[in-house]
């Protein structure tokens, strides 16, 4: 098969599980947790060059044109514009931020936690700004609200799709067999 079509079935199915774990959310308050950043952090350490970024536009572009695929089965560009949509613009350089570092060498364990962790950190920073803009919220209540309740459960996240994009990288070579440059 030829290597383009390999590479476009595999942001395709990238996308569609991006799109189909991202609605899935618990409500803690405004801000819901959802698994979007956990398919974010694996998609991210798997992907090469920008072909992450390109799976995040694509999800974006669903959900703007009206498939529910933001948390809570959201869709539309109300979502985007809403208090939440700072952090899915913000999945843009947290994916590109691990892409990056996980590109470096995808042998180290190292770069996949910590690409995931400065990544969340961008994200957490874009997408709270936004929220502090739409509710004219101080940054105090704005980091009790939208980043301290995530925390535990962002590292979780964080040590578990390190482990598997590390798993998918270095252990699985038939991975790279199907996703060769």
């Amino acid at each position: 098969m030829n290597k383009k079509i390999k590479k476009l079935s595999f942001i395709a199915v990238l996308s569609a599980c991006l799109c189909v774990v991202s609605p899935w959310s618990i409500h803690i308050g405004q801000i819901p947790i959802t698994l979007a950043t956990f398919a974010i952090y694996i998609i991210g350490s798997v992907t090469r060059k920008l072909d992450g970024l390109i799976v995040t536009l694509i999800y974006i572009f669903i959900g703007i044109i009206g498939i529910p695929v933001f948390s809570s089965f959201q869709a539309g560009i109300g979502t985007i514009l809403g208090i939440t949509g700072g952090y899915i613009i913000g999945f843009l350089p947290c994916i590109w931020i691990i892409n990056l570092f996980t590109c470096i060498n995808k042998q180290k364990f190292f770069w996949y936690p910590f690409s995931m962790l400065l990544g969340t950190i961008v994200c957490y920073i874009i997408g709270s700004i936004w929220y502090m803009i739409q509710t004219e919220n101080t940054l105090q209540n704005t980091f009790l609200v939208c980043i301290a309740p995530f925390i535990i459960f962002d590292a979780i996240k964080i040590i578990v799709a390190s482990i598997i994009g590390y798993i998918m990288n270095v252990r699985i070579t038939l991975f790279y067999s199907i996703y060769a440059e």
